[in-house]
């Protein structure tokens, strides 16, 4: 009940301001605040606009033409460690996970989920 007096309150106090009484008025200022509000967020953390997902990031790299140049470092829950891969070892994504082949020409399949941070000759280029 709150929200829905609250909402009556804002549309008709503002909805019967001087100029905004004019539908097309009101249209014009809600499209402007709309516009406004969409350059303002878009680069904002706020809503986690301004990140790129791990999925987004992980896709970069395996395109990237250097992907030697990157390490991804996941979490084993089977070891309790940490675990740095280098990215030219990475064979393929398959839904959400990565896909590298070890020394044996083994297949290694780790989700994405648990990719705890990305390198970039050294230095972090992403982090969970």
């Amino acid at each position: 009940m709150g929200v829905v007096f609250f909402w009556t309150g804002v549309w008709d106090g503002i909805g019967n301001l001087g100029p905004l009484k004019n539908p097309l008025v009101s249209l014009l200022v809600g499209l402007a605040m709309l516009t406004l509000s969409g350059f303002i967020f878009k680069d904002s953390k706020l809503f986690g606009a301004g990140e790129k997902s791990v999925e987004t990031i992980l896709h970069q790299v395996h395109q990237h033409p250097h992907k030697e140049e990157f390490n991804i470092k996941y979490m084993d829950k089977i070891k309790g460690t940490h675990i740095l891969f280098g990215a030219g070892k990475l064979k393929n994504i398959e839904k959400e996970f990565l896909v590298f082949l070890d020394e044996g020409g083994k297949e290694i399949f780790i989700p994405f989920h648990r990719v705890m941070e990305i390198f970039h000759k050294g230095k972090s280029h992403w982090k969970a």
